[in-house]
């Protein structure tokens, strides 16, 4: 699992902009904050990672480029027309 939080504020800025990443490499907008409150941003964490859930497989997508690799492997310029 690589679940993380990140907070940064842009050069300039007066508030901070925090994110949190889930599992699965989601990530959350927590909101911008002009001062930053640890246990609050810590709890919000804990929701999101409490009730995080496995995004569903792009098998459209999946498919599409299969065809694209199978099409280069055998030399031929992939055409998606």
């Amino acid at each position: 699992m690589n679940r993380k939080i990140t907070i940064h504020k842009y050069e300039g800025n007066t508030q901070w902009s925090v994110n949190v990443e889930d599992s699965y490499g989601q990530e959350h907008f927590l909101g911008y904050y002009k001062e930053l409150d640890s246990k609050d941003i810590e709890a919000k964490a804990e929701e999101i990672w409490k009730n995080e859930v496995k995004p569903k497989e792009d098998l459209l997508g999946n498919a599409i480029r299969e065809c694209i690799q199978s099409d280069i492997n055998r030399g031929v310029t992939p055409s998606l027309d």
